[in-house]
């Protein structure tokens, strides 16, 4: 057969379309914006105060008691079961049975003795639970409505089954680590299996769906007259709630990412959002080829579905599990936060990834460009955001968020440039699209080199808290070296006529170029991070002693779990709660307790930002060496295949979307931009609370005095401190 090909920087690519594509991509854009941009309502609602935790209560028991249940009561009823296709149930519910025991097994192998259940039980539940209704059904309803409409009805029939299986056994560990840390093991097994049956019956997708599933047969596939406009007002009013009420549990979530937490969630959420779809579609694969009533092209249309459906984020009802059981609270509510955040861009691409052997070779190219015209404005937002709280907050003037800064500004100057050059290389005009070219790939190799730069700054940090080096070097470097490369380009290599793709506008040259400065940043900041990753045996030891120290002081009330509905009144309140615990400790304790106190709390907060620094810095990585295999597989091979095609999809949502990472590390949890923002709505509103003039902040003595004991006092304390033990 005549195969086809593609011209994709500079090579034709064999690319032969299978058929007519089963997903409606054209959709997907539009529906992610409105689920998301809900998300973002309800998150900034909470946020500045507008909706109180007695109102967000509210709203969550709505949403679970009344709403929720009448749309799985509505879908029960209509639930065609002669045109389910079996295999595609037992596939995914197989996938998360594996990947449950997985994460089970070597969270019980590696975790610490004392919580290993209770972690065991909860992290299997977050890798393997899903948002299958409040934000996977809009998806799955954007995609597959004109093709096949009746995959909406799966997710009715997979979220209950593996809640009824799976769920138990999480809750089963959760209720054996809360019998071994009770002092006195008065409840039995019987009483233990009970509550576990009681949780999960008490669930009302449980019973809901099991009353549906009996209503199916007594109504005969439809719901009644009398009972249809009611339940259909109730079922309508599920999306927007569901996805406003999410919003609201992402505020304040983020402050409880700590370095302790940063590998689990790493590992978990990789699980979750990458190991979770590959098992989906692997498992489909195998259950469904000996079904001889499905055709290849359904077969292949499931099998993407089932990949598509491996990636929806953890249901924020995980975190209701953690606060129940006060168990791994931190872990699961910012993990939750996260795998919300990075299901948007991930989903995108994936859609794309899986679109790409249906589509006519002409359309590539310029599909290529819209993908990454669509992520830089939705990235441009994002940016802006993050860098205003970066300004606003004068964080920029410290270390390391000063070179934090300019890397969000190198991320903002691509999306710009992106959006610039979908207008300009259309035109005649070769000055403009010679500077635009500029612009964009002089930013864009900053974005590559301040990655490695952050990395290799924290390593100098962390032997040093004052930097020997003079910040304007790196300055220098991050955007000197890159403009710099750029130029040389320019000088050097002739620009392709014949193409209107930025990736490749001066042909082998540019690759060249790419590949050199991706090289030098992967091994500045990989050899960094694992320079920072070694921890001093100083280090170690006072971490050791300050386990052991005494109880009852301000880290008892950093400790306390919060409720997951937190809003940024309560968090404010509670942070002023404990600058005022500081305070009376500093002045009722004698001076060494105070100054470890007040050293530990600072410690504490350059800890959490370091840790969101080397998150940073660790994703951003995954995203370079993406771009280095491209390069790579461009100069070693003469067709590199389909598979350079979705490799080129994934670098344009690495490189223009890297604003969803900055906005979710850094952007979030910001409350020194939006407290004031809130207090003065508050003003205006004539609802100022008085407990806010009443909270006091740690006074300017406590603080400079914790940080002479940090700076020059420290290791010396250390040292002698386990000389005498």
């Amino acid at each position: 057969m005549e195969g086809r090909y593609v011209t994709i920087h500079g090579l034709n690519v064999t690319h032969s379309p299978l058929s007519t594509p089963a997903m409606s991509i054209d959709r997907l854009f539009p529906a992610l914006l409105e689920c998301f941009g809900i998300i973002l309502c309800g998150y900034v609602a909470g946020r500045i105060g507008v909706i109180g935790a007695g109102q967000v209560k509210g709203l969550g028991s709505f949403v679970s008691c009344f709403a929720l249940p009448a749309l799985l009561f509505k879908n029960m009823v209509r639930l065609q079961f002669a045109d389910v296709v079996w295999s595609f149930l037992w596939s995914v519910l197989i996938a998360k049975a594996c990947v449950f025991a997985l994460v089970c097994v070597l969270t019980l192998v590696v975790a610490d003795p004392e919580n290993r259940y209770s972690k065991a039980g909860l992290f299997a539940i977050f890798a393997t639970q899903s948002n299958d209704f409040a934000l996977g059904y809009p998806i799955v309803d954007a995609l597959y409505r004109s093709s096949h409409p009746d995959y909406g009805q799966y997710l009715y029939l997979v979220a209950p089954v593996s809640l009824m299986l799976l769920n138990p056994v999480g809750f089963a560990l959760c209720e054996l680590q809360r019998w071994k840390q009770s002092p006195d093991h008065n409840h039995s097994k019987l009483y233990i299996i009970t509550t576990v049956l009681l949780r999960v019956f008490k669930n009302p997708i449980v019973y809901m769906v099991m009353v549906g599933i009996v209503c199916h047969f007594l109504f005969g596939g439809r719901v009644p007259a009398l009972l249809g406009e009611f339940v259909d007002g109730l079922a309508d009013s599920f999306g927007g709630a569901a996805l406003f009420y999410l919003g609201l549990t992402m505020v304040g979530q983020m402050h409880k990412l700590n370095r302790s937490t940063g590998v689990t969630l790493i590992l978990l959420i990789t699980a979750k959002l990458l190991m979770m779809p590959l098992m989906c579609k692997d498992m489909l694969e195998l259950l469904d080829t000996g079904n001889s009533g499905n055709s290849s092209a359904n077969h292949s249309s499931l099998s993407d579905y089932a990949f598509l459906y491996g990636v929806f984020p953890t249901a924020p009802s995980v975190a209701i599990y953690a606060g129940q059981y006060n168990m791994q609270l931190e872990v699961v509510t910012s993990g939750m936060v996260i795998s919300t955040l990075l299901s948007a861009p991930i989903m995108y691409l994936s859609a794309w990834l899986l679109t790409i052997p249906w589509m006519e070779a002409r359309h590539l190219i310029s599909e290529l460009q819209e993908v990454s015209f669509n992520i830089s404005i939705i990235s441009l937002v994002a940016l802006v955001w993050t860098v205003a709280v970066m300004l606003l907050s004068k964080k920029f003037k410290t270390l390391p968020h000063m070179f934090t800064t300019n890397l969000f500004l190198a991320q903002l100057l691509v999306c710009v440039s992106m959006i610039l050059w979908r207008f300009v290389v259309h035109q005649e005009s070769i000055l403009a699209q010679i500077l635009t070219f500029t612009l964009l790939y002089g930013s864009l190799y900053s974005t590559y080199l301040w990655t490695g730069l952050l990395a290799f700054a924290l390593a100098l940090l962390k032997k040093n808290e004052q930097l020997k080096v003079r910040p304007i070097i790196f300055i220098l470097l991050g955007w000197g070296v890159p403009f710099l490369t750029v130029g040389l380009l320019l000088m050097v290599s002739e620009r392709e006529s014949n193409t209107t793709d930025s990736a490749f506008f001066y042909g082998k040259w540019q690759m060249v170029s790419s590949l050199g400065v991706l090289s030098c940043s992967i091994l500045l900041g990989g050899v960094s991070l694992m320079g920072l990753s070694q921890g001093s045996h100083e280090e170690q030891s006072y971490q050791a002693l300050e386990q052991s120290s005494m109880t009852g002081t301000t880290e008892d009330a950093r400790d306390l779990p919060q409720p997951e509905n937190q809003t940024s009144a309560e968090s404010a309140t509670s942070h002023g709660s404990l600058n005022r615990g500081v305070y009376v400790v500093s002045v009722l304790c004698p001076a060494g307790v105070a100054l470890r106190e007040t050293s530990r709390c600072v410690r504490v907060q350059e800890e959490r930002q370091v840790t969101r620094h080397v998150l940073l810095c660790l994703l951003l990585i995954v995203s370079l060496l993406a771009n280095l295999s491209s390069c790579l597989w461009w100069l070693l091979n003469t067709d590199p295949g389909r598979l350079y095609l979705e490799l080129q999809f994934f670098c344009a949502v690495a490189n223009y979307g890297q604003g969803f990472i900055s906005f979710g590390i850094f952007g979030l949890d910001e409350h020194l931009i939006i407290s004031p923002f809130r207090q003065r709505l508050a003003a205006l509103w004539g609802q100022a609370q008085e407990e806010n003039r009443a909270t006091a902040p740690v006074s300017e003595e406590i603080r400079l005095t914790c940080t002479q004991f940090v700076r020059y006092h420290k290791n010396q304390c250390v040292q002698d401190i386990v000389h005498k033990r």
